[in-house]
């Protein structure tokens, strides 16, 4: 008969499998989805093509590992027991587009017991991976290739009949795209559009690591935003700032649908954001759980606190995703 701790330990042993796992595929997901965002290629799939999947992979690991494992090491600060992350791999789909995984995650094992511990937790995440963000962007603009790059995927780019066949997508800009691609870039050098920054793996990645954040963000139920601002203020203030935030996804999510039937071409809103409005309502909750104790956060976590709401509002896209046809 076995040892309870040595069961105990093989247990533990049987978990950490299941997360590396979980990495693996997912590294095997994003490398199959970068070597298609950056080529325009679509399988079957050779080694030497798969590799120019690599540094979007690399780096969109990065950004979704730095955002866990600022949570996971917040936890383990307040001895909170959390998992490692859960990376969730998400196959390619011919004719869908995807990102090669739809995130990460890790799971809180014990209670919280009060909104200092809930507020670390929850903006520890969001920072580490908008930092990674900053640091793929960053080298994404800085180490631009030439306009070569763009003609060896389409030859056609500079003809004027190119993009009026077929679908388009563009990436909606958002505050800090923008204002780093005016700092790190130059009017001497070829800057892909909004339209085109996808073959480009590093601003594609900082682009996506940028939405992801925002979505984390917003101040809903048990969302990262929604842990921050339920530390710092309280349930009341919270559930206002929850509600408001719902009417303007909605209304989001509205306008896009109604720009689309009504082929205004306005370009305001997004469908997605009705659908991730109903996920908050139904399963993740508008409104914030409590904590067994509840105090006063000091100046040094309200200011990261309002720095954290900076950051949602510098990385947030009315209109993320843009198809023409």
């Amino acid at each position: 008969m076995q040892d309870p701790i040595e069961i105990k330990l093989l247990q533990k042993k049987d978990q950490v499998w299941i997360h590396i796992l979980l990495f693996l595929v997912t590294f095997i997901t994003t490398t199959i989805a970068g070597m298609e965002w950056t080529t325009g290629k679509i399988g079957p799939y050779e080694f030497d093509s798969l590799s120019k999947g690599l540094p979007y992979s690399l780096s969109i690991l990065f950004i979704l590992g730095s955002h866990e494992f600022g949570h996971y090491f917040a936890a383990m600060y307040h001895r909170v027991k959390a998992t490692l992350p859960y990376f969730i791999p998400f196959p390619p789909i011919p004719g869908f587009f995807n990102f090669g995984t739809m995130g990460a995650v890790i799971k809180t094992k014990s209670a919280i017991n009060n909104n200092k511990a809930m507020f670390d937790i929850g903006i520890y995440g969001p920072i580490s991976g908008f930092i990674a963000c900053l640091v793929v962007l960053i080298y994404g603009f800085t180490h631009l290739p030439g306009v070569d790059y763009i003609l060896a995927i389409h030859p056609n780019y500079f003809s004027p009949d190119y993009g009026k066949e077929g679908m388009n997508l563009i990436f909606g800009n958002t505050i800090l795209f923008d204002l780093l691609e005016k700092i790190f870039t130059n009017p001497n050098q070829f800057v892909p559009p909004m339209s085109e920054i996808y073959h480009y793996p590093y601003l594609c990645v900082g682009w996506f690591g940028l939405f992801v954040t925002a979505m984390n963000m917003i101040p809903v139920g048990q969302l990262d935003g929604g842990h921050i601002i339920y530390s710092m203020f309280n349930k009341k203030v919270h559930e206002i700032i929850a509600t408001i935030s719902m009417i303007l996804l909605i209304a989001l999510g509205v306008a896009g649908i109604l720009d689309s039937i009504l082929q205004t071409n306005l370009n305001i809103g997004w469908s997605g954001w009705l659908f991730w409005a109903f996920v908050l309502n139904f399963f993740i909750k508008v409104k914030h759980p409590p904590v067994l104790e509840f105090v006063k956060l000091d100046k040094k976590r309200m200011m990261l606190g309002y720095f954290a709401l900076l950051i949602l509002i510098v990385s947030f896209s009315p209109t993320p995703f843009i198809i023409t046809l």
